[in-house]
């Protein structure tokens, strides 16, 4: 069958919101675009953050861009705050430079994704207690 892909414009709408909320300036949301796919047959993967490298630019003559992945089969199953937690993850693997490089893991830990999801929650004005995770979600 393969993976079928499609725009995902409920996520970017989200992907946005979070980048306004938490005032990642370096996101330039007209160089993001959102994909919902299904069929993967990734068994742990939730999300992903593709970029369109330096040689890709040059090649085709255009300017960074990053793709926000789900992986609709996980993803549909999580509560809000964990699907906020997963664009929040991924997210952060855009650098300040937005030049088409990537965060890898070593920054973009599930420690600092936890941080700024609870930052987010504070700011968007949420009074229930939302648990911190205490299980591996990345």
């Amino acid at each position: 069958m393969g993976i079928k892909y499609e725009k995902a414009e409920d996520i970017m709408q989200r992907l946005s919101d979070i980048s306004q909320t938490l005032q990642m300036n370096h996101v330039r949301l007209d160089g993001v675009i959102a994909i919902r796919s299904r069929g993967s047959g990734s068994s742990r993967t939730l999300g992903r953050c593709h970029a369109l490298s330096k040689i890709w630019q040059l090649a085709l003559g255009t300017e960074a861009a990053y793709i926000i992945e789900i992986i609709n089969e996980r993803f549909e199953k999580m509560t809000k705050h964990d699907q906020d937690r997963v664009l929040i993850h991924e997210l952060m693997h855009i650098p300040f430079c937005f030049g088409g490089g990537f965060k890898h893991h070593d920054v973009v830990t599930e420690r600092n994704v936890e941080k700024l999801f609870q930052h987010y929650i504070k700011l968007k004005g949420e009074t229930e207690e939302v648990e911190k995770k205490t299980w591996r979600l990345f």
